[in-house]
């Protein structure tokens, strides 16, 4: 099951009015879409709108998780078409990069349309389904498509005001010279983007159209699907394609897509698996990852005789089982304190090195990888850390915890020993600047410490990848050390 939160609590708030004849009046925002995070409860993801032509509804749109998320996909919907909700059902899940959340609906209601089929993916904020108040109404939601069909009809009247004839003269001459001139209307948001819907955004591409040369009629100037279709029907698009090939940066997406050929199968025999939401996240941060940040590894063997001896001795005693990652989690959260340059991240113009250790624990889920974090790990014993651990782990694999609970953490153990993985080197969870991988604990023949002989001992290898921007290489080894010493010593933990 679901961590389950009330539609009300996600982010923004934004209720529109319409009526007939009537510009749309907007309440006053209480909280900017960016700086709403979960678990604010008084904020929902929902805007309600009086349409002349429709009856009174609202409609649900994509939640923003986190300050960080800026698209999400539905991995299901609990109600269908039609269906009848109770306050606090759940209506669908939410499928981010990391995790599912489901979404409650926060009063009576009826879902009437549902506007983004499971499995797709659109930016935050997007409508993706429709709500009435009255069983009555949701026969006037059959064919809804969303606020372009809305965003049309106002301009229907416009389109049918000039009669044919004029249009028809001004032809030979004029028109090549309007579609520049309406190119320089098209509304941008903050950053320079430029506004306009997904649907929008779609035909636009699968045209090769310049969205910069069309005029939106949308809410706030969006453009919408009905400005694109228009500027296709009108002819202005004819004069579109002479000027790209000009342009110096548009360039750089073709190069990009070259970058990431599709190679032909090696054989007929294969079934091709579709790329979820959170894979595909996955997938582009660690290529991000790999490609921006200048990583390298140092290797350390670590004697771990004395932390196997006191593990034993201290499970005999309480009723918790720690486990040998927990003497590595509260190892490492103490070697931060002890060498804080490696609990720091980039910034950009600053580094900014972090008070506490709070530990990212790598966890295996059917989903993918994910990291929950052990909070102030360097202020916990060895029992604190082994219960939150455990916690973590088990409703992180359920697909129950919240963004505030893997986003963050300055410093991530990903840990392979239990498949008997001797070393490896991981990639650094940006913006952190380490990652400790950890092999599996082994007997190893290695010299004895007081005469030429050679005795056996557990043994277990560490590679520590570090940001270069960040972490000499000096520091990443004085880092080794300190954990090093931690583990072969264990009582320094305790004390």
């Amino acid at each position: 099951m679901n961590r389950a939160l009330p539609l009300r609590s996600f982010s923004t708030l934004a209720r529109v009015a319409f009526s007939a004849g009537r510009a749309p009046v907007a309440a006053p925002m209480m909280r900017s879409p960016a700086a709403a995070v979960l678990g604010s409860p008084s904020f929902g993801f929902f805007a309600s709108r009086f349409y002349s032509s429709y009856p009174r509804h609202e409609k649900i749109l994509m939640p923003m998780l986190s300050p960080s998320m800026s698209e999400g996909a539905v991995a299901s919907w609990t109600k269908q078409e039609g269906d009848e909700i109770t306050a606090g059902d759940t209506i669908a899940s939410i499928e981010t990069d990391k995790t599912a959340v489901d979404l409650n609906y926060h009063e009576d209601a009826f879902l009437a349309r549902i506007l983004l089929p499971a499995g797709e993916t659109v930016p935050v904020l997007t409508p993706i389904g429709i709500v009435t108040f009255d069983k009555d109404d949701i026969a006037a939601f059959k064919d809804y498509k969303g606020e372009e069909e809305e965003a049309a009809k106002p301009a229907a009247p416009a389109a049918a005001a000039p009669t044919p004839a004029p249009a028809a003269a001004a032809a030979p001459t004029p028109t090549p010279a309007a579609a520049p001139a309406a190119a320089s209307v098209a509304t941008t948001g903050a950053g320079g983007r430029i506004l306009a819907s997904p649907v929008a955004r779609k035909i636009a591409r699968e045209n090769s159209l310049d969205l910069a040369q069309i005029a939106g009629t949308g809410p706030n100037g969006r453009i919408v699907k009905y400005d694109v279709l228009e500027f296709l029907e009108s002819g202005a698009a004819a004069a579109a394609p002479a000027a790209v090939p000009a342009a110096v940066p548009a360039a750089a997406p073709v190069a990009a897509k070259a970058a990431a050929p599709v190679y032909p199968p090696a054989n007929d025999d294969y079934t091709e698996i579709p790329v979820s939401n959170i894979r595909g996240v996955i997938a582009s941060r660690l290529l991000e990852a790999k490609t921006t940040i200048p990583h390298f590894y140092l290797t350390s063997d670590i004697c771990m005789d004395a932390v196997l001896k006191l593990r034993k001795e201290l499970n005999a005693q309480a009723e918790s089982s720690l486990s040998v990652n927990d003497f590595i989690i509260k190892a490492a959260s103490r070697a931060l304190l002890r060498v804080p340059e490696a609990n720091s991240a980039w910034a950009g113009s600053v580094i900014r090195r972090y008070t506490n250790a709070d530990i990212s624990v790598a966890v295996a889920t059917d989903n993918g990888l994910i990291t929950p974090i052990v909070r102030n790990a360097n202020q916990l014993g060895l029992e604190s850390i082994s219960t939150t651990v455990k916690d973590l782990a088990t409703r992180a694999r359920a697909g129950r915890l919240a963004p505030a609970e893997f986003q963050g953490g300055t410093f991530t153990i990903s840990n392979l020993g239990m498949f008997g993985v001797r070393d490896f080197a991981a990639i650094i969870n940006p913006p952190q600047s380490c990652i400790l991988a950890v092999g599996t604990v082994e007997r190893r023949v290695v010299p004895a410490a007081d005469s030429d002989a050679i005795t056996t001992k557990q043994m277990m290898s560490v590679t520590l990848s570090c940001d270069h921007r960040v972490v000499d290489g000096a520091v990443g080894a004085r880092w080794l050390q300190e954990f090093k010493a931690f583990l072969e010593n264990p009582i320094r933990m305790l004390m």
